[in-house]
């Protein structure tokens, strides 16, 4: 008889949401459109493939250095002290298998058991499960929805206790579309510093930026590079999502026991691959900038059409590749709508409440993954099952 350790049975359950009862529909032969998944819809550029495929051919495919590529690494050194004013030393970055990698062994190697681990609502959901197999308990702490989702100090410091240990970051942030200014990210290092506590930065969309709006890293402000691990990935930006290529930033003081974990989950990640990532890394920025500028263009779409529908106000997301539209005038809780859409429109949007209770009013729209042409089809769409209700 199979028996399970406390990891598994004594854990949230793991789901993705509406993913799952569309997979459910989409058997029926129906047209979904998929707004839902934070997956990329272009290409990985083909400077990068090439430079994966060459170094295969080339014989890069024996173990390598645990810490990943030295090239590679380097590289990183000097796009994290130009991008994200970060000065770092190559044995401070750990290439991982993407930002997943990351955070999991961030989670374990800091988090012990009865540590609570606080989270900012809404929340991703897929680091909870990290968490709580940790031994940690999650805490969430609200953002100030009336303000569009700022970090108010009143609101986290409330959730502070004897037993906090870590403050997990999205930034920018998913799923609100939020970039966090300098002075929010301060009250985070303020507390952090008071408190003795670990931030743990999520900042996968860094690249992903509209309108002018600047990403700050919370590890570049005054005294928080001892305490920070800050994780990114290629994920978005290079629209890389099936390479699983990822990387952390953490002081050497945490860095021994954060590879503790990944050296006995993997070892090291593929070879071959880093040398994608490294054309990803020291490639031509026109590449990033044509895609971000494609995102924007659905971003500036869906933004219009959304706010055209009765019931329905959406703010312009100032990063990531969601909207995050509030349907409170519609009547109906998210979860209603998000399975109403799918049922009447075969539009696929996830409830906002997946992301904790602050949601329950919202949907989250994925605009970054299709293309502009079924981007306008699936506003059709809402427009029409908006219309009718």
């Amino acid at each position: 008889m199979t028996r399970f350790a406390r990891r598994i049975t004594q854990t949230s359950p793991k789901n993705y949401g509406m993913f799952e009862k569309a997979m459910a529909k989409a058997a029926t032969g129906a047209d979904l459109i998929h707004l839902e998944l934070g997956k990329p819809f272009h290409d990985t550029p083909d400077h990068i493939k090439k430079a994966a495929a060459d170094a295969l051919w080339a014989g890069e495919v024996h173990y390598s250095d645990m810490r990943g590529e030295s090239a590679l690494r380097a590289a990183l050194k000097d796009k994290l002290a130009s991008y994200n004013k970060l000065d770092v030393a190559a044995d401070e970055i750990l290439v991982t298998n993407g930002l997943t990698q990351a955070s999991y062994a961030a989670f374990m190697a800091l988090l012990d058991d009865g540590d609570e681990c606080i989270l900012l609502e809404p929340f991703y959901p897929q680091h909870v499960n990290k968490i709580e197999m940790a031994g940690a308990k999650v805490v969430l702490a609200p953002l100030d929805r009336e303000a569009g989702f700022r970090i108010r100090r009143n609101l986290i410091e409330a959730k502070i206790t004897k037993r906090t240990r870590m403050i997990v970051l999205v930034n920018p942030a998913n799923p609100t579309g939020r970039v966090y200014s300098r002075e929010e990210l301060q009250v985070v290092a303020d507390l952090a510093t008071e408190h003795d506590l670990v931030v743990v930065s999520d900042e996968v969309y860094e690249q992903i930026l509209f309108d002018g709006v600047e990403h700050t890293s919370i590890a570049s402000l005054p005294g928080m590079k001892a305490r920070t691990v800050s994780m990114f990935a290629f994920t978005k930006a290079y629209a890389m999502d099936g390479w699983r290529l990822g990387y952390l930033v953490a002081d050497k003081a945490m860095m021994s026991g954060i590879m503790k974990i990944t050296m006995n989950e993997v070892t090291h990640v593929n070879t071959f691959i880093q040398y994608g990532a490294l054309a990803a890394v020291t490639g031509p920025a026109e590449v990033l900038d044509a895609m971000v500028d494609d995102d924007r263009r659905k971003r500036d779409l869906v933004v219009q059409r959304l706010n055209q529908m009765p019931g329905v106000i959406c703010a312009a997301p100032e990063g990531t590749i969601y909207a995050f539209p509030d349907i409170s005038g519609t009547g109906l809780t998210a979860q209603e709508a998000a399975d109403a859409i799918l049922e009447k429109a075969s539009v696929v949007v996830e409830a906002g409440s997946f992301y904790g209770a602050s949601g329950n009013s919202h949907l989250r729209v994925c605009f970054g993954s299709e293309s502009y042409e079924r981007i306008e089809e699936a506003m059709d769409r809402l427009g029409t099952f908006f219309n009718n209700l």
